[in-house]
């Protein structure tokens, strides 16, 4: 049984809370977060511990911690986890600067505790199940990756200013995405991005719609669309054109009943936000990492993967700035 430690209360560290409770091989022995009420909570309806981090980092009985703190504690967090012999799932991104994360990655190295970024999105199963067919060569060669994710809403400007903005924060995913599916990180980055949606996230030095455009060495293309609104739901898809064929994975619908009248033909809207897209996939990550740390299988997203995909969101923020490509060898060598 992996005994578990939860840094981290809020509402995505209750997700995490429900898949390590709900999975028979783990269990959540602790909680720690700044916010002691917030703690308590997760705590109660889980039946574990409040501690303070010092405390589960220190309890040589807990396995393994999973990070669901603010971005700028992830580094440091990681490493402290990981110098204490503890096994680490934590969320996107590995940190806000790559500089940090790069050295975070050398600090893990040394120590040989494994470390898992929380790309949920590579477990969703219409995603797997794309990435597999892809392996199998069911389209040929790939060519043309399309990638889509628009949010609902924007959040609050407050949430903007701390979060690192939308290419480090939202796009990171697909980011990730982008290497899952193609094999391997591109050669240059290519962003435009605008405050279309709200002016206040303009005005905390944001862009709120953007486009990102990856070239690789061998000539393929993926294009990354992001918004940080789209009125009628939560819009994640991918396309991906091969030499053999198309594959698309499309959206989660509220439900499958198409209307058809002599009006038109409508059906549902996509499930509204990440919480309803995502759920299986959270649960389905976290699965991976049991039996990652239990030495049943390699890790299936790594501390390297997470360095890369922010490898890529720093080169999309500078080319916003300049206008101009930006090659992820001239920030990661």
């Amino acid at each position: 049984m992996l005994k578990v430690g939860l840094l981290g209360a809020g509402r995505i560290a209750g997700v995490h809370a429900t898949a390590i409770t709900s999975h028979p091989g783990s269990s959540l022995v602790a909680v720690s977060d700044i916010n002691t009420a917030a703690a308590q909570k997760i705590a109660a309806q889980y039946g574990a511990e409040v501690r303070d981090t010092d405390n589960i980092l220190q309890d040589r009985t807990i396995d393994a911690v999973l990070i669901a703190t603010s971005t700028d504690t992830h580094s440091d967090l990681i490493e402290r986890a990981t110098a204490a012999g503890k096994a680490v799932l934590c969320e996107k991104p590995v940190d806000l600067s790559l500089a940090r994360a790069r050295a975070c990655q050398e600090a893990v190295a040394s120590t040989g505790c494994p470390v898992m970024i929380g790309f949920n999105r590579r477990f969703d199963p219409n995603f797997s199940a794309l990435k597999k067919a892809v392996h199998a060569g069911e389209i040929g060669k790939p060519e043309l990756l399309s990638i889509t994710s628009f949010d609902p809403a924007p959040p609050p400007v407050s949430y903007i200013k701390v979060s690192g903005g939308l290419f480090r924060d939202m796009m990171i995913h697909d980011f990730d995405m982008a290497n899952f599916i193609m094999g391997t990180a591109p050669a240059t980055v290519t962003a435009v991005g605008s405050s279309i949606v709200d002016p206040e996230i303009g005005g905390a030095g944001d862009v709120d719609t953007a486009v990102v455009t990856l070239s690789y060495a061998d000539g393929r293309i993926a294009v990354i669309k992001n918004s940080r609104r789209a009125v009628y739901g939560y819009d994640q898809r991918v396309e991906l054109l091969g030499s053999d064929g198309l594959l698309q994975a499309q959206n989660m619908l509220e439900n499958t009943v198409v209307k058809s009248t002599t009006q038109g033909v409508t059906g549902a809207k996509p499930t509204y936000f990440f919480l309803e897209r995502y759920m299986p996939a959270y649960a389905a990550e976290w699965a991976a990492f049991v039996e990652a740390v239990d030495g049943a299988k390699p890790l299936p997203v790594t501390l390297d993967d997470g360095v890369a995909a922010l490898a890529m969101a720093e080169a999309a923020t500078l080319s916003v700035r300049t206008g101009a490509p930006v090659s992820i060898a001239s920030l990661i060598g």
